[in-house]
């Protein structure tokens, strides 16, 4: 049995951890009720302006008391309403015309319900970009401080996860934000291509404002035009059913798995270099690793942007199914499941960018563990350098490379079967056979003449495409990012 007041309690109903643990305040309002049904009276408003400048008997007492009560929303009459009517538009149209009396008659004049769902939801689509854009491009902005403090530090490379030629730490970097810069495009480019529903009608037709403007087309364009314009769009889809396409949503949400995809990589890569201890992710003084193992400090911080980044993949298969299945001008199939993976996907793609956020603004280097793991590895890498030396100083190559060849198995043996460093160095400088580049093995073993064009090209790529491509948002820089979990 519930305790007294208990369904009134917070604690005792389930809670999106989406919202109540991780997003930021900006998103959450975004998608909230208030923002909604705020801004269905918004679009009324919009509709009842453009409509009585088009010759539509409206006055403006009418649209001054509109205006008056944009935020003046009875939420528990309009839940009464809802639940009366079963319908949530007409609630809200009774729940604004109970404080806008005047105004009654002419509030939702000719719309149908889509008129104020759709259109508000492309307006959530078009401002939930907005807010992730300038957090984005943060994490971009502070992984290139980072990519240029360290564009010189040479540093093991990896393919397949095994030891391969060396990189730089910055140039490691510089995939990820390459990345992320793709990402960036992708989300401006999705948010530019959104147009406004508009004022389309039951099936799309425009037939019901057709016929309040007495057949006058030229007066229904406008009618869409002007309302387009007050909701800030500059383009309405021409042509629409009921709704606006799904395959709208499927855009937005496959750049945002596609982002997910990229921060998925980024902090596999930051949990795999945490177990090397070559980077760590910040670890705060008196954070808790394991609440068995005290020594132990985990990416935690990666791992919740792993794990949130999975579920912002998956969520484009939701629109992938409901566009394939709208019937004819539309079917209401899609309605229950867009409030939920609409708004799920861009809580997500906030938390993971302001977590990877903190998470570039506190990466932790080791440049010790680093040097220690190429002088483990560098000796194998340089044999060619080593033949190539003898060659040079008048020796045979085959004979170079049979010796090397059975020193470097010696070593790789020392190393596997004993648990021991690599010592080929030291077996070169102990075979006569290597006297004439005895002098040269310390330049040969440079690590920075084994990273290429690695710090040139970090240099060219942040100058040339990553630092102009954040122009747009530097006012929006802001400063680091505490997460409150």
């Amino acid at each position: 049995m519930a305790a007294p007041g208990e369904e009134q309690d917070a604690m005792a109903r389930y809670r999106s951890p989406l919202v109540s643990r991780y997003a930021s305040a900006e998103m959450a309002y975004n998608f909230s009720e208030r923002k909604k049904f705020g801004t269905w009276r918004r679009l009324w408003l919009y509709l009842a302006q453009a409509e009585k400048s088009l010759g539509l008997p409206i006055t403006d007492e009418q649209i001054r008391e509109m205006e008056a009560n944009l935020d003046n929303i009875d939420f528990k009459m309009a839940a009464e309403e809802e639940k009366k009517l079963r319908h949530d538009v007409m609630a809200h149209v009774h729940t604004f015309a109970h404080c806008c009396p005047k105004a009654a008659a002419i509030i939702h004049l000719g719309a149908t319900s889509c008129y104020v769902g759709d259109n508000t939801d492309l307006i959530v689509l078009r401002d939930g970009f907005n807010l992730l854009l300038p957090k984005l491009a943060r994490v971009i902005s502070r992984l290139a401080d980072f990519a240029e403090k360290y564009a010189d530090m040479p540093a093991l490379g990896f393919t397949h996860y095994q030891p391969a030629q060396l990189t730089t730490v910055g140039k490691r970097c510089c995939l990820w934000i390459q990345d992320l810069c793709m990402d960036l495009q992708n989300l401006e480019r999705a948010r530019d291509d959104l147009r406004f529903r508009g004022v389309k009608g039951t099936t799309g037709t425009q037939a019901s404002f057709l016929q309040l403007f007495e057949g006058d087309h030229s007066k229904v364009e406008e009618l869409d035009r002007l309302v387009t314009a007050k909701a800030g769009f500059k383009r309405a889809y021409m042509v629409t059913g009921q709704t606006y396409s799904r395959k709208v949503d499927i855009g937005v949400l496959a750049v945002l798995a596609s982002l997910g995809a990229s921060i998925h990589k980024i902090c596999t890569d930051i949990r795999l270099l945490a177990n090397l201890k070559e980077i760590e992710e910040p670890f705060e003084k008196d954070q808790i690793g394991s609440s068995a193992m005290p020594y132990k400090r985990n990416p935690m911080r990666s791992e919740r942007c792993c794990s949130l980044a999975r579920h912002l993949m998956t969520l484009v298969m939701d629109p992938l199914q409901t566009a394939a299945v709208q019937w004819f001008e539309r079917t209401l199939d899609d309605s229950a499941n867009r409030r939920v993976c609409l708004a799920e996907a861009f809580l997500t793609a906030d938390i993971i960018l302001s977590t990877l956020q903190n998470v570039s603004e506190g990466l932790v280097v080791y440049p010790k563990v680093i040097e220690r793991r190429i002088r483990q590895e560098l000796p194998f890498m340089a044999t060619e350098n080593i033949i190539m030396a003898m060659v040079k100083a008048g020796g045979n190559r085959q004979d170079c490379h049979e010796k090397i060849r059975v020193l470097s198995q010696q070593a790789a043996a020392v190393v596997k079967q004993e648990g021991g460093d690599n010592d080929f160095i030291a077996r070169v400088r102990a075979d006569p056979y290597f006297s004439p580049i005895h002098k040269q093995l310390e330049s040969l073993l440079d690590p920075s003449s084994f990273t290429g064009r690695a710090p040139q090209q970090v240099a060219k790529f942040l100058k040339e495409e990553v630092r102009p491509a954040l122009i747009p948002y530097q006012s929006q820089m802001g400063g680091k990012i505490e997460l409150a979990l």
